[in-house]
């Protein structure tokens, strides 16, 4: 059994390749292997509340979370409702609400451009959800959102969903301790973990969250699967920063390098191994279940397995990976 001190998730926002459908039974495989949560993401595919709905009674008491969806698509209003209609569809399980500031990229998809005050925006998007979730009216003049006379038109639940913040930064880490329940560190290795979690007690208590990616597999057979996605994380500026700080300015100055001279090819070679296995960890199931167990060392209360789908059966390929990381919590 999981031990309560450190709780295990999964995502299945890596495995958006299996389709939809497979929502379900990628749930009912995870609490067959005493996962606690279950998470998925929202960007440009699949809306992260749908997905959830659809397991909501099939994998009670399971708790649900969103990693994150992005506050610049939905209003707070919209969030709070979304959020508290699945919390009353799933009274007796938490329901985490992951959100977090998006990248330029899926923005601009949207027709929406990214904010120069991101701290700003998100601590008065924070304050307008609790303000929401409270039944009270609600009426509010900021920066960012105005809203008139709001009342959210649901009976009020024992539970509240509670508030996860996706953090990369310094101001964020810190702002995530300050006014939510969680924060969500992702892409992030082992090793910097210490230095996040410093940040984030700067602010306050909340939980330490973390996304570990991994995947049951050949390093030699995945290494371009998990070049290309590191790339494109790496081309984010927020990423590139704590890449930096996390030890990888080399290859971030390369790969920037490489592909300002319209360069692919070397801009993902100089993704080294090394960064590859600090970040997107692939290797056996032993190893598997040891790098998982490595962000629990390091620091972090609430892992949350990423398993990556590279593989010629990416089903086999994550579930393997499921079981492999459920080691790494069993008493």
């Amino acid at each position: 059994m999981s031990s309560e001190k450190n709780p295990l998730g999964v995502t299945f926002g890596s495995l958006g390749v299996l389709g939809p459908r497979a929502v379900t039974e990628i749930a009912q495989i995870a609490q067959s292997l005493d996962y606690k949560s279950f998470w998925t993401v929202e960007a440009t595919g699949t809306d992260a509340f749908t997905l959830l709905g659809s397991v909501a009674n099939a994998v009670s008491p399971m708790d649900l979370g969103t990693g994150i969806i992005p506050i610049q698509i939905r209003t707070p209003a919209l969030t709070a409702m979304t959020a508290a209609t699945l919390q009353s569809l799933a009274p007796t399980q938490n329901i985490w609400l992951g959100i977090g500031t998006s990248a330029p990229g899926i923005l601009s998809q949207h027709g929406l451009e990214m904010t120069d005050r991101p701290i700003a925006m998100m601590r008065e998007y924070v304050a307008l959800l609790r303000a929401c979730f409270s039944g009270e009216s609600v009426t509010f003049e900021g920066d960012f959102w105005q809203v008139k006379r709001f009342r959210l038109g649901l009976k009020k639940t024992e539970r509240e969903p509670k508030i996860v913040l996706a953090a990369l930064n310094p101001q964020m880490l810190k702002l995530a301790g300050e006014i939510a329940d969680g924060v969500l560190l992702n892409y992030i290795p082992a090793s910097y973990i210490p230095t996040a979690i410093k940040e984030v007690r700067s602010g306050g208590p909340a939980t330490i969250m973390s996304y570990v990616h991994a995947a049951v597999g050949d390093l030699e057979q995945s290494a371009t699967s998990a070049r290309k996605d590191l790339f494109n994380y790496a081309m984010a500026d927020g990423y590139a920063r704590m890449f930096r700080s996390a030890g990888f300015e080399t290859e971030i100055q390369e790969l920037r390098l490489k592909q300002s001279e319209r360069d692919r090819d070397g801009a993902l070679a100089a993704i080294s191994e090394n960064m590859i296995q600090s970040i997107d960890f692939i290797g056996s199931s032993k190893e598997v279940t040891q790098f998982v167990q490595s962000y629990i060392e390091a620091g972090v209360e609430y892992p949350i397995l990423m398993p990556l789908p590279w593989g010629e059966n990416r089903h086999s390929v994550a579930v393997q990976t499921m079981e492999a990381a459920a080691n790494a919590t069993q008493a």
